[in-house]
């Protein structure tokens, strides 16, 4: 064949232009090519989240053929919608991701059932980014016992980020079991509508279970009653950074003014006047960055 006369490199380069299913099937071609497959170049951004078909078998191939220590960003879409259902992400699949795959460090899960999965410290120590879109989770999801000691203690969340977008099972409890996450410093919570604005309040500082290390939050798409009622206490210590979006914005702009330490400040997707932009930037001596989009 003319490819190899082609060095490694060229090789490696052009099969990165392929998806994880054309990369399956050209490793089928011949020795070298299932070699040349299987270089862990090819499998540092994994995104599956468009394979129709996708079943825990077909990932429980990929894990044992080609991921490996080289996978860096993982993107999976369930069956949660799907009539087949069944189970898509188990245990003893995470704890072999968690073993094969050190490196990974983001994690982005669609339409999947996680109900079954008893803690997040099930999912890969590794992780720093975690995105649940459009996913069911279990009331204790998000808790870990702080006083664990052992092997707990071993697996405790390191998680930095973790975005939240239309997860309808997410609830104030969930977010109260994220005060255990000792890492977690960005939080994004888009259209869930068990999240009220007083659990909201409970998470800012001080207090024994508040969200402490935050630095930036968003907010998107909350009702009235949850933007007029948001409060934020006396001020969010260490808040850096503030997303807003929605059609109801404009009444939580009124609490902006505590957040002392805000330097950056977004309003996405909502309906605002002059007048109540500039008394809220006006009162923020710390602001440094302001962004609107699509309003």
């Amino acid at each position: 064949m003319v490819l190899d006369c082609f060095p490694e490199n060229v090789l490696i380069d052009i099969l990165s232009y392929l998806n994880v299913r054309e990369l399956v099937r050209n490793s089928r071609v011949c020795r070298r090519w299932r070699q040349l497959v299987k270089d862990q170049r090819l499998w540092r951004t994994v995104d599956l989240s468009s394979w129709n078909g996708l079943t825990s078998r077909v990932l429980w191939v990929l894990l044992r053929q080609y991921l490996g220590h080289g996978l860096r960003c993982l993107r999976l879409r369930g069956l949660l919608l799907s009539a087949r259902r069944g189970a898509f992400l188990t245990e003893s699949w995470l704890q072999a991701l968690r073993s094969k795959c050190p490196r990974l460090r983001r994690l982005c899960l669609q339409y999947t059932d996680l109900r079954s999965l008893r803690s997040c410290r099930l999912l890969p120590a590794s992780l720093q980014v975690l995105e649940l879109r459009s996913c069911e989770v279990s009331p204790g999801f998000f808790s870990q016992d702080p006083e664990a000691g052992g092997k707990a203690a071993a697996s405790a969340v390191a998680i930095e980020t973790l975005v939240l977008d239309g997860v309808p099972s997410f609830s104030d409890q969930h977010l109260c079991g994220l005060s255990t996450w000792q890492q977690l410093s960005r939080l994004e919570l888009r259209d869930l509508g068990r999240v009220s604005a007083g659990g909201v309040r409970r998470c800012v500082p001080p207090g024994a279970q508040t969200l402490a290390r935050l630095t930036h939050l968003e907010l998107g798409t909350w009702r009235y009653a949850q933007m007029v009622a948001l409060g934020l206490g006396k001020g969010w210590p260490g808040l850096e950074a503030l997303t807003l979006g929605g059609n109801e914005v404009s009444p939580g702009l009124l609490s902006v003014s505590r957040l002392q330490d805000l330097r950056w400040l977004r309003l996405r997707a909502c309906r605002l006047n002059t007048k109540t932009v500039l008394r809220c930037c006006r009162s923020l001596k710390q602001l440094r960055k302001l962004e609107l989009a699509d309003l």
